[in-house]
C-alpha cells in the first residue's frame, strides 16, 4: 500500500509505504464568534477553508488580521503535540513583541518599529467608505453616516487605506501622496529626441524590492531605462501616482508585489488583490488620456524567484519600444 500525502512546508507530494494506516479523527476549530470582537469585518476572526483562523503562514505564521491576537495550535491548524507547543512558544513571543510595541507607540509586524500612523485631512472627506471597507486589519471604524473613524492600535502601516482614498485625504509622515507625487515629477525624462523610453516601477517593499536586491547581488541585468520606487505595498499606490507619471512623459509603469489568492503571500493580506482590482480604475485613467491600457502592467512575485524580474523588465521596455513613446512626453 503507498500513501500520497502533500507535505506543506516545502509544497511537495510525498508516497510513503505503509503496512497500516490510521486515520485520525477530523479536527475544526472552535466557534471564533464568541470572541465578540468590535471589528467591523465581523466580531471573530477570519477564516480560510475549513474556519482555521486567516494567517500569514509564510512569513507571520501565528498573526491573524486582528492586530494582537494570535493563534496558535490546533486552533490555527491540525498538528501535532510539538509541533503545537512550537506554536504556542512563538504566539507568546509575537504577544510580548506586540506589548512592547505598542508601549513605545510603534506600529507591529511587519513594518515594526515604524512610528507613523494615518493623518486624515476630514475637511474633504466624502464618506465614501474605502478606507473603512478595504483596510485588512479593521483599523477603521466608522459612524452611522460612514464617516471614517480611525483606531491606531490596529493599524499596522500598510498604506492601503492611502492608496484606495480618491480624494487623497490620507497621508503618513514619511509616506504621503506628495512624498511619491515629487520622487515621480524628479525623474529626468527623455525628450523625443533621445529615442530612448522611461519607465517607472512601483516595487512593494516586502517581496519584490528585496528581490532587485537579489538580482543585484547576482549581477543579472536588466534594462537601464527602468526608475523604481518602493512603495509599502502595492495596495497603497494611489491612482494619481500613476496618472502623475503618464501625464508627466513616462512611456510606461510596470507595478510588481506580492502574491494573492488562497495561499497568497502579501504581508498586508489582501494588498496586492486590491491593487489588481484598482487597475480598473487605472484602465479609465489611460482612457481619459487616449493612450492604450498595456502602458501599465502588474505583476505578482515571490522572494525566490527574483530572477524573473529582469525577464519582467526587458520584455515590458521591449513592448513599450514597439509601442511608440507616450504622446505627452515633451509636453
Amino acid at each position: 500500500m503507498v500513501v500520497t500525502v502533500k507535505d506543506t512546508l516545502i509544497d511537495e507530494k510525498i508516497n510513503i509505504k505503509v503496512d497500516l494506516v490510521v486515520l485520525a479523527t477530523g479536527m475544526t476549530p472552535g466557534n471564533s464568534e464568541d470572541l465578540n470582537l468590535t471589528y467591523r469585518q465581523g466580531k471573530g476572526l477570519p477564516g480560510l477553508k475549513y474556519n482555521f483562523p486567516d494567517s500569514h503562514f509564510i512569513c507571520f505564521p501565528y498573526e491573524t488580521r486582528r492586530t494582537g491576537i494570535y493563534a496558535a495550535g490546533a486552533i490555527r491548524a491540525p498538528g501535532t503535540i510539538p509541533a503545537c507547543i512550537e506554536d504556542a512558544t512563538g504566539a507568546a513571543l509575537k504577544a510580548i513583541q506586540c506589548i512592547e510595541s505598542t508601549k513605545r507607540g510603534e506600529s507591529v509586524h511587519p513594518r515594526s518599529g515604524d512610528i507613523s500612523y494615518p493623518e486624515l485631512y476630514m475637511q474633504r472627506c466624502t464618506d465614501c467608505k474605502r478606507c473603512t471597507e478595504e483596510c485588512p486589519f479593521g483599523s477603521y471604524d466608522e459612524t452611522e453616516k460612514g464617516t471614517p473613524l480611525p483606531n491606531p492600535y490596529r493599524c499596522r502601516s500598510c498604506g492601503i487605506c492611502l492608496g484606495s482614498c480618491p480624494e487623497r485625504i490620507i497621508n503618513f509622515k514619511d509616506f504621503s501622496i506628495n512624498a511619491v507625487s515629487s520622487m515621480i515629477k524628479a525623474v529626468h525624462i527623455p525628450d523625443e529626441f533621445e529615442e530612448k523610453p522611461r519607465i517607472l516601477a512601483f516595487l512593494c517593499e516586502n517581496d519584490a524590492y528585496p528581490s532587485l536586491d537579489i538580482v543585484g547581488k547576482y549581477r543579472l541585468q536588466y534594462d537601464p531605462n527602468i526608475r523604481v520606487i518602493p512603495v509599502r505595498c502595492l495596495g497603497a499606490v494611489n491612482v494619481v501616482w500613476i496618472a502623475d507619471a503618464l501625464s508627466m512623459g513616462f512611456d510606461g509603469i510596470v507595478l510588481i508585489g506580492c502574491k494573492h489568492g488562497d495561499d497568497y503571500q502579501c504581508h498586508y493580506i489582501k494588498g496586492s488583490e486590491l491593487a489588481e482590482q484598482r487597475m480598473e480604475n487605472v484602465q479609465d485613467k489611460l482612457k481619459q488620456l487616449v493612450l492604450e491600457p498595456e502602458r501599465v502592467q502588474m505583476f505578482n512575485l515571490s522572494l525566490d524567484e527574483y530572477n524573473k524580474i529582469p525577464t519582467i523588465f526587458n520584455d515590458f521596455v521591449e513592448e513599450i519600444t514597439e509601442m511608440g513613446f507616450n504622446p505627452y512626453k515633451g509636453m
